[in-house]
């Protein structure tokens, strides 16, 4: 299987914490749609041929998008691409754009999963994180997509707010389980460098909150979800059964995805892409037929890095038998010091060849993973 990624550029605000690459200008939007439909057809054989099982429209706000607009990117897919008869399609959506009327035209499309950008159902958060919705439109956004027959719906989450209080967090945390969506996303603030949250930091005009804050949320999420018949089936994702993100499972599961339009990341086993981060130089390069990407050939210990990453932070864990098999390396055996200090610890269990996090290993996952790397000198 494989997937595709179409990442749209657009947003209609910066929220303060993201930096992922977007403008707020849409005096592009015809010139880079055509450009992102150029891609498609211009790498329709990168995946050489290959089941295309999941598409996912990421941003920016893909949803800034019409109906239309979202409908001619896929009629590319579908026309250049051997799909699957039953595709996951997801849409990211902000919940400003869901109107009842967006939804409608929602429906028309093959688009058959959302994935609604909430973050809090407080506004004194929204406000905080500059984010263009309110409370209410959070819980308009999801009520409407169930009544017009929306059946996957995942929400995002931030937790690790400053003052955002552990029982302030649980009431988010239940409003999430009382609108009976099958997914949630939930992650810990993280302030980048170039983003607003990033200088008000070096400026001394915000703190971070303490790591025990972030575990006690962390946890609390956890207990409350798992409680209410989710599954943690990766660090940050939670879903009801049978409900988990199928595009997502495939990154950590190695599968390979083409990724389309600016800064967006492709991988097919043995290399890994991503294309300029301007949407200028990346419209010029695709209209002149010279697009502008790096690359990046994959070693055998750069492969064996990537996987021990993914895997580590899903339910699925490390294969000891993979690990062997594709890398030749044997990890049990190489790591047996380190390994039996941590399954003392209650960090980590081995069974049936699988090394898996436990609930205190979770709150370690990059540190435990980075102690596994191989690192080149």
């Amino acid at each position: 299987m494989a997937g595709i990624y179409l990442h749209i550029p657009f947003c209609r605000q910066a929220c303060h914490y993201c930096d992922f690459h977007f403008s707020t200008s849409l005096r592009s939007k015809d010139p880079m749609l055509e450009a992102l439909r150029a891609e498609l057809r211009l790498r329709s054989h990168y995946l050489e041929g290959q089941t295309i099982e999941t598409i996912y429209f990421g941003g920016g706000t893909p949803s800034l998008l019409s109906a239309d607009e979202l409908q001619r990117l896929l009629d590319v897919v579908f026309q250049n691409y051997n799909v699957a008869g039953s595709p996951e399609i997801t849409l990211e959506a902000n919940p400003d754009d869901l109107t009842y009327l967006k939804i409608l035209e929602l429906t028309r499309t093959p688009i058959n999963r959302l994935s609604i950008g909430i973050q809090s159902f407080r506004n004194e958060d929204l406000t905080w994180m500059n984010r263009a919705h309110t409370a209410a439109q959070a819980d308009f956004s999801v009520k409407c997509a169930q009544d017009r027959g929306f059946e996957n719906i995942t929400i995002d989450l931030i937790y690790s707010i400053p003052g955002l209080s552990l029982a302030a967090w649980q009431q988010n945390i239940q409003k999430a389980v009382d609108l009976e969506v099958q997914h949630i996303s939930a992650y810990s603030l993280t302030v980048e460098p170039k983003t607003v949250l990033g200088q008000q930091h070096s400026k001394g005009e915000m703190h971070q909150v303490a790591d025990t804050v972030s575990e006690e949320h962390f946890l609390a999420l956890r207990h409350t979800l798992m409680r209410s018949g989710f599954e943690q089936y990766e660090v940050s994702n939670f879903c009801k059964p049978t409900m988990h993100s199928r595009h997502n499972s495939a990154y950590w599961n190695g599968a390979h995805y083409l990724g389309v339009g600016p800064s967006a990341h492709s991988f097919n086993g043995q290399s890994r892409q991503w294309n300029i981060a301007n949407n200028a130089q990346y419209i010029r390069g695709i209209q002149e037929g010279a697009p502008m990407f790096e690359v990046e050939v994959l070693n055998n210990t750069t492969r064996y890095n990537e996987y021990v990453m993914t895997r580590l932070r899903t339910k699925w864990g490390i294969d000891l038998d993979h690990i062997q098999q594709a890398f030749g390396i044997d990890l049990i055996g190489r790591e047996k010091n380190r390994i039996e200090q941590w399954q003392q610890g209650e960090l980590i269990v081995c069974d049936n060849h699988v090394l898996q996090l436990t609930e205190k290993g979770l709150l370690l996952a990059d540190r435990i993973a980075s102690d596994l790397f191989i690192v080149e000198t």
